[in-house]
């Protein structure tokens, strides 16, 4: 039987490791992630998810939110791409969601104190029975400077993987998510100012290729 030599063993043994070796210094950087060009970028809102907004979450890689159909105070049929041009805060609620109910009056206060041609708290309810029982209950809650919005078919929830409620979605001018909040939030803070007042400023138009 041939066998090798001791010499040959150790020199093929030394070849091999240095094989060895060089394939993994070579690899290194990629499981560092070093060296592997990648999409995701830090949002320029990442600094402000502090104090109130601790829950929210920015998003590096904005994309397009869907152009969602509802309806307006007088039935007419709006669409979300019609509010492009100004940052919005889409907030989905419905009359029979406890914490939805409990933060309306924060953003209500929210849009009396920064709406304007700039920014806009779009608050849209997703009640099956429609628009009157949204109505009736704005009306009794007193909210005075948030318009009336509804999504009879409650599609929204699903078309911006809005599982629960409140879900509330911050959106740029040119209708990326920027960022969202999972569950009620104090939005008429100086956090919630603040972020929103950085999502104007800055723009946010960074998009994955």
């Amino acid at each position: 039987m041939f066998q090798l030599q001791p010499k040959l063993i150790a020199i093929l043994t030394t070849i091999g490791l240095i094989l060895v070796g060089a394939v993994y210094l070579i690899g290194l950087p990629y499981f560092k992630g070093e060296g592997v060009e990648t999409t995701q970028k830090v949002s320029p809102l990442a600094g402000f998810s502090t104090g109130e907004m601790a829950n929210f979450r920015p998003d590096g890689m904005p994309a397009p939110v869907a152009d969602l159909e509802f309806l307006d105070e007088s039935g007419k049929t709006v669409r979300l791409s019609d509010f492009r041009g100004k940052v919005v805060l889409l907030n989905l609620w419905a009359t029979w969601c406890v914490p939805c109910r409990e933060e309306m009056p924060a953003l209500d206060a929210l849009q009396a104190s920064i709406g304007s041609d700039q920014f806009q708290v779009l608050a849209l309810s997703v009640d099956k029975d429609g628009l009157e029982m949204a109505r009736a209950f704005l009306k009794e809650i007193k909210v005075t400077h948030l318009a009336l919005y509804n999504d009879p078919t409650s599609g929204a929830n699903f078309k911006v993987k809005g599982y629960g409620l409140p879900t509330t979605l911050l959106i740029a001018a040119n209708g990326d998510e920027i960022g969202r909040i999972v569950g009620p939030a104090h939005w008429n803070s100086d956090a919630a100012k603040a972020l929103i007042a950085q999502a104007v400023k800055s723009g946010v138009r960074v998009r994955a290729p």
